[in-house]
């Protein structure tokens, strides 16, 4: 095998493991719609419970069902509150059982239910278990379009440099272990603030030293490579490192993304927001 053939095999096997760990964390993401369906009479009624909404209105929860005879009702509550859960009742519009949640600043936090009934007959959705629903504001995409691409960047060429050391690769090693450094700097320790800044009004010391995983996930990895480009631009042969470094990597992009997320610290602060909206 030739070195042209090689390394488009390699990049093509980097790519293809980058899509993969970038699907896979997309997936696990504990912000995704909670989805599922439930048979009412001869209807399967599909459903998406939203955990995160981002804009200045209120979350709205809706439900696509034919059956006109359908009710919908949401009980919500502050998230880690011990309040009684309030009721809404949901009003048809467009084929759809629609719900309006209160609107609550960046980070603040629902916990909500949705209960639909027919007659004399409920139907819990989600096995009646509630939904943690957290707000955010909208990020510009001139800052979350960079923040994505280089952390992508990222993982792309620590997939290469990984597959470089196990193929026994030279010096392009280390020049790929460079880039990686450099995206992780940009995409995660400068781009990454500025995003957490404008989802959740998180200042830039709240962003590395609050309750957030993200930041200790991005310094845990560019930690481990600085250390392996440093040791490479000494040695060559030190391949050892950008391994470790990769798999530190892989086991941080396992951590679902938004796990230990921003929140507003006191409930009664939510509380009071709650009911000032009602």
């Amino acid at each position: 095998m030739n070195v042209a053939t090689k390394n488009t095999l390699l990049w093509a096997f980097a790519f293809l493991i980058t899509l993969l760990m970038a699907y896979y964390q997309h997936n696990s993401e504990p912000t995704n719609p909670v989805s599922g369906k439930v048979k009412i009479g001869q209807e399967w009624v599909h459903y998406k419970l939203l955990q995160i909404h981002a804009g200045n209105e209120g979350a709205l929860v809706a439900i696509n069902t034919k059956d006109t005879l359908l009710q919908g009702f949401i009980d919500y509550k502050p998230y880690k509150s011990s309040d009684s859960f309030s009721r809404i009742t949901m009003s048809r519009k467009d084929g759809l059982l629609q719900g309006l949640l209160p609107h609550l600043p960046p980070a603040g936090k629902l916990t909500y239910r949705v209960v639909l009934q027919k007659g004399k007959k409920s139907y819990n959705l989600n096995e009646g278990k509630a939904v943690v629903l957290r707000y955010q504001s909208l990020v510009p995409v001139v800052v979350l379009f960079p923040n994505i691409f280089f952390m992508f960047i990222s993982l792309l060429f620590a997939m290469r440099a990984a597959l470089g050391a196990l193929t026994s690769e030279g010096d392009h090693v280390t020049y790929l272990s460079g880039v990686v450094l450099f995206s992780l700097f940009l995409g995660g320790l400068i781009l990454g603030p500025l995003v957490q800044k404008y989802a959740f009004g998180t200042s830039w010391g709240e962003w590395y030293f609050g309750h957030d995983m993200t930041p200790y996930k991005t310094l845990l990895m560019f930690g481990f490579w600085l250390v392996a480009w440093l040791k490479l631009r000494k040695d060559s042969m030190h391949k050892f490192w950008i391994l470790v470094a990769a798999l530190v990597m892989i086991g941080v992009y396992v951590i679902p993304h938004y796990t230990w997320g921003p929140e507003i610290a006191s409930t009664q602060t939510q509380q009071k927001q709650i009911h000032q909206l009602k």
